[in-house]
Formats: structure tokens, sequence, C-alpha cells
């Protein structure tokens, strides 16, 4: 599993954190909003200066006079991040100065062991670079002027952070297993994710919303790598445009293509709603392999054969369902493990001489419709991709292949092989595509 030093990104409220970090990364990863606190949990996006990976961990705004269980929650997490950094950058806004809540966390960071590096943000001209000079006062040496927004003075950052995470070492390739857990809001996601690794690595709350960044945890189950992408809750486009969420779903719905596997959490007091199934099918169209994971199962209502039933019917794929509780962990190593299974199954291949054998078996059971007077022929089945499986099936007549005919012989291939969850493809060639 590869370990990339990690830099913390910490500072006050609204000083830019996410729009540095982006900067920094070349990406658009971190959401940013002209409304403050918009960042809660720590998200890490991985990065390279100089030829040297690091890992750049966004972090809340910190405001320590603040003391309602949310603003802790934000505070807690960006202590841990300091915690785990090889080097931490403050981010201070020099438009606005020196302000109490600034000092306050240089003084915290003064005692800690690891370098510290100071950006004096917002200066986005070279006449207000002398603004950053007032920093010196944090006593943490030289503030670097930077602009987030114009990108000046971010080059000579980066030049720091990369001459002191240089002693960590090289990063190693690993193979593992990303999965995406996705949902709608407030079902029990962030709870799942912090029950799997044991500590609150996402802020868990009683406030609907509460995730925004899609934040990457990884673990091992049995000696298999794994990232667990802990995702904001997934609405309706239409009911969260121009808004914070808006990015964050945007934000999930990426998480989701890149993932391997999708476990879409439910709430099993209220059983696999509509909305759940389309989220489900959201994971379906970005290529995912999904399995349904009923949470809060030791308060729940639900018949799990009746879900499975409902599930069933509404979705192509006909993803297992798993009863499981976050609060008391009933089940949760199960799904750990069954979303390994899926990665396993969705990039496997199976050999064209059993596809073969397949083909004649579905034909012999269920002749093909007669369209038109005449009956479609299939000759030759083979495997041409994974992730999600591709297959090619060689006919007659691609205009004699029926929705409802295509759909029997993928419901069998999953029986088969064991795919339920895994999207397939199927392509009909003609003999006029040869």
């Amino acid at each position: 599993m590869a370990t990339l030093p990690k830099v913390a990104v910490v500072g006050y409220p609204n000083v830019g954190k996410s729009t540095l970090v982006n900067r920094l990364s070349g990406t658009r990863e971190a959401v940013v909003h002209e409304l403050a606190g918009v960042t809660r949990d720590r998200k890490e996006i991985e990065s390279e200066w100089n030829g040297r990976p690091f890992l750049l961990v966004d972090t809340g705004g910190v405001d320590l006079s603040e003391e309602h269980d949310l603003a802790r929650a934000v505070q807690l997490q960006a202590r841990q991040a300091m915690a785990d950094a090889a080097v931490v950058v403050l981010v201070v806004d020099a438009r606005a100065g020196l302000r109490p809540g600034d000092a306050e966390l240089a003084r915290e960071l003064r005692g800690s062991a690891v370098p510290v590096l100071v950006a004096a943000n917002k200066v986005d001209d070279v006449k207000s670079i002398p603004s950053a000079s007032e920093f010196y006062g944090l006593g943490l040496g030289d503030p670097l002027a930077v602009s987030a927004t114009q990108g000046l003075g971010t080059g000579d950052l980066l030049d720091r952070v990369s001459e002191l995470v240089a002693d960590a070492g090289p990063a190693t390739e690993d193979d593992a297993v990303r999965v995406a857990v996705i949902g709608r809001p407030n079902v029990g996601k962030s709870s799942l994710v912090n029950a799997i690794v044991g500590e609150e690595r996402v802020i868990v709350s009683e406030l609907a919303g509460t995730t925004r960044d899609a934040i990457d945890t990884r673990i091992e189950v049995e000696g298999r790598p794994l990232v667990l992408v802990d995702t904001a809750g997934l609405r309706r486009r239409t009911k969260v445009a121009g808004t914070v969420d808006y990015y964050a779903q945007i934000r999930s719905e990426r998480a989701a293509e890149r993932a391997d596997v999708a476990i879409v959490v439910c709430d099993a007091y209220e059983g696999v709603t509509s909305e759940d199934m389309r989220v489900a099918e959201i994971a379906m169209k970005k290529g995912c392999a999904t399995v349904l994971a009923l949470n809060k199962w030791d308060i729940a209502r639900t018949d799990l054969d009746d879900a499975d039933d409902r599930v069933g019917g509404r979705l192509r794929l006909r993803p297992e369902i798993v009863a499981i509780s976050a609060q008391t962990g009933r089940g949760v190593r199960r799904l750990l493990l069954k979303a390994a299974d899926l990665a396993d199954r969705a990039a496997s291949r199976i050999p064209t001489p059993e596809l073969n054998r397949f083909l004649s078996d579905v034909q012999a059971a269920k002749q093909p419709p007669a369209v038109r007077g005449r009956r479609l022929k299939m000759y030759y089945m083979t495997q041409y991709g994974t992730r999600p499986p591709r297959f090619a099936i060689q006919v007659s007549d691609r205009g004699r292949v029926t929705r409802d005919y295509g759909f029997y012989i993928e419901n069998r291939l999953r029986e088969r092989y064991g795919l339920q969850g895994v999207p397939l493809i199927i392509d009909f060639r003609g003999r006029e595509s040869r």
C-alpha cells in the first residue's frame, strides 16, 4: 500500500485554505464557496512537485473560541490532520491582517515537532507583498506571500513543501480497491466509515449534509488494501443547484466514477426507497459494481426478503443487500469482504470456450424469438474488457435482438458467474459489422 507524506493545510475559517489546496494540487477537488465554514472534514488530495509526491490535507477552519459541537468536531479533525502530517501549512489572510485566532493556532503549532510554513494568502498583486511581514509576529519563521486565486508565490511555497517532505522516502504502488460509500443524506455513511476505521475520521452529526467533500481513508481487510471514500449525500441536482451542496454532489458523482465498488447505504428503518435506487443507478451508470447496505438494522422494521424482491425488480444489476449496523458493528466486516469480492469479479475474465458453452446452454433453454418470420442465431461469444466486464456476441442479424431477450441473456450471465451487482456490457455484433 502506498504511503505518502502528508501536508496539512490549516487555518482560521475563510482564509482560503481550500482554494489554496486546489491551486497547489492543480485540481478542483476541495469544495470552495464564499460562505465561511464550508470545509468540515479533512480531505486528502494527491499532489506532486519537483518529482516528489505527497498528500495535501484540506481541513476545516479552526476557530478555538467556538465551542458548539460541530465546531469542536472540526477542530478535532484539524488536530488529527496536524498529528499525522510531515509538514503543516498555516494559512492566514493578509488582507484581514493578524487576528487573535491566528495567534492562538500559531501558539499551538509552535509546540509541535512538525515543521510549519506560514502562507499569507490573498496577496493578489506585487504591491501587497509587504503586508505579509505582519505575520512574523506568529513566531513561525518567514511568512510566504501567496495568492491562491492568482497563483502568486505558490511555486515558492511548493518548493519549500517539497524540500521538507524529501526525506519521507519514495511512494510505492498499490493495488487498493477503491470503495465509494454513497447514499442519500443522513443515512449513516459517515458513521459506517468511522465504524470501519475505528476513529472519528469523518464528522458525524444529526444535521443532514455535514459531509461536503469526498473523503478518502486507506484501510486493510484481511491483508487486502482498500480505499474508502465517504461521499456527501446524493440528492437530485435540481434541489441543490446554486448551493454549496451542488458542488458536493458533483464530487460525489466523480468519486463514484473513480471507484471500483459502490456501497449504497440505505436506512433500514425506512427500507429501500425509490431515492436509494436512484443513487444505485448513478453508480451503475458510472460503471461501479454495487452492493446495498441496510444500515441501522438494530432498529429496523424492514423485511430483508421484501427488500431483495423490490431491488431485484427495479435494478438491472440485481445487487446483493447486506444488513449492517454502524452503531454496533454488525455485518460491517462481511460488507467489506463483499465489496472486495465484487471488485475481483468485475476485474475477472471468463475463458472464451466457457462463454460459448454458456451461449449454447442459453439457446437450448430458451430459443430467441422470431422477428419478421426469421429467428435470431447466435454463433460466438467472447469477453473483450473488464471493469466493467464487456462481452461481444456474434449474431446473424442485430435487428432481430429483442430487448427482452437481451435482458434474459444478461440475467443468466449474472446467475451463472456470480455477477450480481456488477455492471455488464454486451455487444451484439451482426455479420454486417465484421
